[in-house]
């Protein structure tokens, strides 16, 4: 079984947050994918299905971002998965809007969630990173990332939240590369390739 973790924050007044593109993105592939309805369960929203033939655990921590590692520790004991069945979605400051990439273990960079999830299950989980830019200040993060999308990025999240979606089996496979290639291609189809920044790979 994989798990697939989106973070976020519960509650109607977060749900445009730039914070919560995880949840985004999780809740349009169990939609696309058929997933069962959502119900209580590890302290979260969890729904069940199947992605290329892989029985699929989706997670909505509802424990908000700082304990998410509450919930997710929860469901991988349960069901005993393996850490390198998780996937956790989430966003980026260090990304360009409208990027993804794919990353395993590492360190939190600052993010809480991924800072709470690491303390509970260890770090080396799969990290489907989702560019939100940085406002250009450090002391302007924390309203930025707490801050709902502005109308004119919509677009783009819908458009990323789609291509997860429509590529979701790549995820599925592990086919990491395969599937970084597809959003860009996506993502460039649809108009919103970002331009490179100095010293990005």
């Amino acid at each position: 079984m994989l798990l697939f973790v989106g973070l976020g924050n519960p509650g109607r007044e977060y749900a445009g947050n730039r914070h919560n593109i995880g949840f985004m993105a999780v809740e349009k592939i169990a939609d696309a994918h058929g997933f069962s309805a959502p119900r209580s369960r590890f302290q979260g929203l969890v729904r069940e299905g199947t992605i290329a033939g892989e029985r699929v655990l989706a997670l909505l921590p509802q424990t908000y971002m700082n304990e998410s590692g509450r919930s997710v520790g929860e469901a991988l004991r349960f069901h005993k998965i393996a850490l390198s069945d998780v996937v956790v979605f989430h966003d980026e400051l260090d990304l360009a809007p409208a990027k993804c990439r794919v990353k395993i273990g590492g360190g939190a960079a600052g993010h809480n969630g991924l800072r709470s999830i690491g303390a509970h299950i260890g770090q080396d989980f799969k990290r489907m990173r989702l560019g939100i830019g940085h406002p250009g200040d450090k002391a302007r993060v924390h309203s930025y990332v707490l801050g709902d999308f502005a109308k004119s990025e919509e677009p783009w999240v819908k458009a990323l939240c789609g291509a997860l979606a429509d590529n979701a089996a790549l995820i599925a496979k592990g086919d990491d590369a395969g599937l970084q290639n597809k959003i860009h291609l996506a993502m460039d189809a649809a108009g919103f390739a970002a331009p490179k920044r100095v010293g990005e790979a």
